[in-house]
C-alpha cells in the first residue's frame, strides 16, 4: 500500500553503503523544491522507537533472534502508525532510513530465520504498508567495513557481526530487489555520493 497524497521512499543497504548520506542529500534537495520532507529512520524514528532501538542495537547481552526480529517489528507498527501514515496524509515526503526490507536481511538472512515469516509479521504490523520506492544502495561487504572503521566509531551489534552474516544480508538484499523490480532503485554504492545523489533524484521526479 502506498499514501494517495504523500510520497514515501526508503533507503536500504549494508552497514557503512551510505544510507544515511543519500537519505540527507535527498532531503535537500526536496526541500529546496518547495517540499515539505520528513526525514526519519527505522528503528528509532519516535519515542518510543529510540527506546527500542537502544535495545537492539546496544544491548551488550545476547537477544533471542526472534525477539530481535519482533522487536523490529513493535518500532515498526508504532513508527508507521504515530509518524508515517500522519506526514503522508498531510501530503509530505517521507525519506526513511531502513524499513522491512532491513528485517528480511538482517533477521531473515543475517540471524537466518525464516524471511516470508519475517516479512509477513512486519506487513502485519502495519498494515500491509510499502514505500512507492526503495532505493537499494549495494556495496561489497569489506569495503563497508574498511568505510566503518574509517568511521572510528564503536560498532553497533549488527555491524559487529562476522562478514558471513553480512554476506547473506547483502545477498537478501538482492534478492529482495530481484522480486521487486517495480519499487527498488538498485545502485552501485562504491560510485561518488555526488553521482548516485543525482540518479536518485532523476528517479524521485519522475514520481513527483
Amino acid at each position: 500500500m502506498t499514501a494517495e497524497r504523500g510520497l514515501w521512499i526508503t533507503f536500504e543497504g549494508g552497514d557503512g553503503s551510505g544510507k544515511t548520506t543519500q537519505s540527507a542529500l535527498l532531503s535537500a534537495w526536496l526541500g529546496e523544491q518547495g517540499r515539505t520532507v520528513l526525514h526519519t529512520r527505522e528503528p528509532g524514528g519516535s519515542e518510543v522507537g529510540q527506546l527500542i532501538r537502544d535495545i537492539v542495537l546496544h544491548h551488550r547481552g545476547d537477544i533471542a533472534p526472534r525477539a530481535e526480529a519482533l522487536l523490529y517489528a513493535a518500532d515498526r507498527a508504532h513508527h508507521v502508525a504515530t509518524v508515517v501514515r500522519p506526514a503522508l496524509d498531510r501530503g509530505d515526503v517521507v525519506i526513511q532510513d531502513r524499513y522491512l526490507d532491513s528485517s528480511v536481511a538482517y533477521q531473515g538472512a543475517g540471524r537466518v530465520l525464516d524471511a516470508g515469516e519475517v516479512r509477513d509479521l512486519s506487513l502485519w504490523a502495519t498494515e500491509g504498508a510499502l514505500p512507492a520506492l526503495t532505493v537499494l544502495l549495494d556495496l561489497d561487504p569489506q569495503i563497508a567495513r574498511h568505510r566503518l572503521d574509517a568511521d572510528d566509531k564503536p560498532f553497533d551489534r549488527l555491524e559487529a557481526e562476522k562478514a558471513e552474516f553480512h554476506e547473506r544480508v547483502r545477498a537478501a538484499f538482492l534478492a529482495l530487489a530481484e522480486a521487486e523490480p517495480e519499487r527498488f532503485l538498485v545502485l552501485d554504492a562504491a560510485q561518488p555520493a555526488e553521482q548516485l545523489a543525482a540518479t536518485v533524484r532523476e528517479r524521485v521526479a519522475a514520481l513527483l
